[in-house]
């Protein structure tokens, strides 16, 4: 595979959203419309390379059966056909290495932009899920796709946010044309109030991730004069050298586009998270036509998401989870209903809505991200209130509790969550117990699983009925799995290929299923982040790095805490705090009171007097012995205070708490 070419490797990275479970009993009907779609795409495609292939014209295709020429065999842009995609279930062949140490992320000889050439730069979402980020180049012109954010593991201890190092960006900033957002979910548009503060250029969206997008930026300084221009599906628009196109694709939020990007050597598809609906909610399917007609025009290279690459099959569609819903609504008479999901999910909401009409009960919400979507939802059309069905929070308390209905954030059990605090007593307005009935309609993304289920824990201990995913299919992905995937690879045929928006595995995964469908494994590439993906309509190579990483957010803080901070965080979390106090009087080389000991996090004080007073001594002796030599620095002093005291206490205890000596000079 085209990764080979190198001696480095992607860095593996946490955090995930990995899909829910799908029912196969739902899926029989989706299927059908899928494939007999895709049948007929496909069949309209090979027809006409059929009757191109006699053409004397550089473009014509080879005839089925050909070879596929390499990039170094192909003085014009010519292709093969692909070959038949693989059956539903087939089994997927990985090329998988050993994971090593990632590169440096110094730029390297080679980064510098070539004459002539297309340059593909992932920022973030590669061997990672979230944070997704791209950067396209050419000549003077830089466009940039997507600006998400991630959130932190265990290891970053208090950060709120990772976001993508936009160094390279902000270095060519005068080439910035714009940033292009495929849609409004965090790990797209997440970092985008911290990279507009250094990077001021105009944003370009549909019309539910404009209004999102537009309430983010409002909260932050100087942000709300940053220029959203609003698109639509079917809409074209020119950045630079770049036209850009917006393709409808379905998605767990409305409004989800691909791009299909002209460039001066070729098209580029990025897919964005998508799956392929054949009953969705709004009644738009994902164009697959637009898909196919662009796959017969030629297209360069396809980026395609590949976090459901490891599952088989179909997505369910998001109608299953209304039938799931139904049936909860139905068996629940006498009973309040919470249902917690993701803000985003607006048709989720609207079924959640539509059916609680149905049953006659009031609907509420609670959470600051579920109220902003209600907001900008039911102004920009996307929601529709059935009437005297929406009441305030506040006005829950007029109505039986049984003809009630709170649609809630907390779904990933995020400790300020509505549904959080509801778990632990601690929201104001709603306290949950016996004859309540709480639906968690999400998957718990990976590294959140404990919250999720410590805070159903919770639930059920204060008498509620709890329902979540393994126990009911009130929850679907988003996002396509493998048979989806091959849909897409076979309506584009791109002549190269790069998987994004997953881990390694992912990553590995799918360029397996293209290379099954045809794809030669020398135009498969898997990248990393900061690493430059060179096109020039001919061929295509990696050429180096460019500046890289993640960016840690804290509070207000963006960038500033750094890897000492983070393992200055570990160790007080791991073995506590210890502080010596002393005055001293160096004039006359005496010390005038102390040491004093206070401890936090180490030991409780009543129970470690005689390990306490062993550290006053040992800092005692430390300072004696430094004034019996003459030595009156505070840092030396410090330093044998930390060196006596640090061997004292793991000698005593095998603990090595942060030892912090204070010297007041008197």
């Amino acid at each position: 595979m085209a990764q080979n070419q190198t001696k480095k490797d992607p860095q593996a990275a946490a955090e995930g959203a990995p899909a829910a479970k799908t029912q196969r009993g739902r899926q029989t009907q989706s299927k059908g419309r899928t494939a007999n779609a895709a049948k007929k795409t496909a069949t309209d495609s090979a027809k006409t390379a059929k009757k191109t292939a006699g053409s004397k014209t550089p473009a014509a295709r080879a005839p089925r059966g050909s070879r596929i020429q390499t990039p170094a065999e192909a003085p014009r842009r010519t292709r093969g056909i692909r070959l038949p995609l693989p059956a539903a279930g087939q089994a997927v062949t990985t090329y998988s290495r050993a994971a090593q140490t990632a590169p440096s992320r110094k730029p390297v000889r080679g980064a510098t932009a070539s004459a002539g050439k297309l340059r593909v730069i992932p920022l973030g979402g590669l061997n990672e899920i979230g944070k997704n980020m791209t950067a396209l180049e050419f000549g003077d012109d830089i466009i940039v796709i997507d600006c998400g954010n991630t959130f932190p593991d265990d290891e970053l201890l208090g950060i709120d946010l990772v976001i993508p190092d936009v160094t390279y960006l902000i270095q060519n900033r005068q080439k910035v044309r714009g940033i292009v957002l495929t849609h409004a979910h965090e790990d797209h548009i997440g970092a985008l109030p911290y990279v507009l503060r250094d990077l001021r250029v105009p944003v370009y969206c549909t019309a539910l991730t404009a209004g999102i997008i537009s309430l983010r930026l409002n909260e932050h300084k100087n942000l709300g004069k940053i220029r959203i221009n609003r698109k639509k599906a079917g809409d074209r628009f020119r950045l630079g050298c770049f036209d850009v196109e917006m393709i409808r694709v379905n998605h767990s939020v409305p409004d989800a586009v691909a791009l299909a990007i002209k460039t001066p050597v070729g098209v580029v598809v990025f897919s964005g998270d998508f799956k392929i609906d054949t009953t969705p909610v709004n009644q738009e399917m994902t164009d697959l036509e637009r898909f196919g007609k662009l796959g017969r025009d030629g297209v360069l290279l396809l980026c395609q998401e590949s976090t459901n690459a490891e599952r088989p099959g179909f997505t369910s569609s998001e109608r299953c989870v209304g039938a799931s819903f139904d049936t909860q609504f139905k068996n629940s008479e006498g009973k309040r209903i919470i249902i917690a999901t993701f803000a985003s999910n607006v048709h989720r909401i609207q079924q959640i809505i539509d059916i609680a009409a149905k049953y006659g009960r009031k609907v509420a919400v609670s959470g600051r991200s579920m109220e902003n979507i209600m907001k900008v939802g039911v102004e920009l059309g996307y929601l529709k209130l059935p009437p005297n069905t929406y009441i305030e929070l506040s006005s829950l308390s007029r109505y039986p509790k049984a003809e009630t209905v709170i649609i809630t954030t907390g779904s990933q059990g995020e400790p300020m969550s509505a549904l959080y605090r509801m778990a632990f007593s601690a929201h104001r307005q709603v306290e949950v117990g016996e004859g309540d009935k709480i639906l968690i309609a999400a998957h718990p993304i990976p590294g959140n699983e404990k919250a999720v289920y410590g805070m159903i824990n919770e639930l059920f201990k204060r008498g509620a009925e709890v329902v979540y995913e393994k126990l009911a299919d009130i929850h679907v992905s988003g996002h396509a799995c493998q048979e989806e995937l091959k849909i897409i690879l076979a309506l584009t045929r791109p002549r190269f290929f790069m998987p994004m928006h997953g881990e390694y595995r992912h990553l590995q995964i799918h360029a397996g299923l293209a290379m099954q469908g045809g794809m030669p494994q020398e135009n498969i590439f898997i990248s990393e982040i900061g690493r430059v993906l060179e096109l020039d309509g001919e061929g295509a190579r990696f050429a180096g790095t460019v500046p890289s990483g993640r960016v840690l957010v804290d509070g207000y803080g963006v960038g500033d805490v750094g890897a000492t901070v983070l393992r200055e965080r570990k160790h007080l979390s791991q073995d506590g705090l210890i502080v010596i106090v002393t005055a001293f009087d160096r004039r006359k080389g005496t010390v005038v009171q102390g040491p004093e000991v206070f401890s936090r996090g180490f030991i409780f004080a009543k129970e470690a007097e005689d390990l306490t007073e062993g550290v006053r001594k040992l800092a005692r002796a430390a300072i004696d012995g430094c004034i019996s030599r003459g030595v009156s620095d505070r840092s030396v002093i410090k330093s044998e205070i930390s060196d006596r005291v640090e061997d004292y206490l793991y000698k005593k205890i095998k603990r090595s708490p942060m030892i912090l000596p204070v010297i007041m000079e008197v």
